[in-house]
């Protein structure tokens, strides 16, 4: 027996589109990492996408229970509130503490802009992501912290460079993946220790 499909509610699609048309200021967002080989920064809206692809690519080698689609979205919408609170450095620990309400506002802004069925589910895709207490959003988070590792690695540590970060910061921030995943922790701490010999890390 086929599903029903829902009768079309222009209000309700007006109101997604409006979504999707803010979420296109995350476009604009700019992080502290360049493109590999390339002058310009990435952006946060590319930065979601890689993530999500990678936790598509590496789930099957994690050994994890994890839901591979709810990590996706959580990696889709994990950084929306960068719209209106803009990008944080990882290794900046004050600065993270002190954006985190204007974080909380900004879910409440943006996700509010959806009809209420999707706005619950999407807010609580990343409320569960940001409590990182879940077998999924833990996943999640390690790979949000593992990817700008890698990306730094095939960047001769340009954004480490850049902001004077130690390899005792890197490897502090990183301990979940260490815990939860060593197989991932020894293939990049492996990574690490040659990009401080080669200074790239101080």
């Amino acid at each position: 027996m086929s599903k029903s499909i829902p009768a079309l509610d222009f209000g309700e699609m007006t109101e997604v589109f409006q979504f999707l048309m803010e979420l296109d200021k995350l476009k604009s967002v700019e992080r502290r990492t360049r493109l590999i080989g390339q002058p310009r920064h990435e952006n946060s809206a590319e930065h979601s996408w890689h993530l999500a692809v990678a936790a598509m690519s590496l789930a099957p080698y994690s050994g994890l229970q994890v839901d591979v689609q709810r990590v996706v979205q959580m990696a889709l919408l994990h950084d929306v509130v960068e719209i209106d609170a803009g990008d944080v450095m990882v290794y900046d620990l004050a600065a993270r503490e002190a954006i985190h309400a204007e974080e909380q506002a900004a879910a409440d802004r943006i996700f509010a802009l959806l009809p209420s069925a999707l706005r619950d589910k999407f807010r609580a895709l990343w409320d569960e992501y940001e409590a990182a207490e879940t077998p999924d959003s833990r996943f999640a988070n390690m790979l949000d912290r593992a990817m700008p590792i890698v990306q730094n690695l095939h960047n001769q540590g340009q954004s480490w460079k850049e902001n004077g970060i130690r390899l005792e910061q890197v490897l502090s921030r990183n301990a979940a993946i260490a815990q939860e995943w060593p197989e991932l922790w020894r293939y990049l701490k492996q990574h690490l220790d040659r990009a401080q010999q080669q200074g790239w890390l101080l």
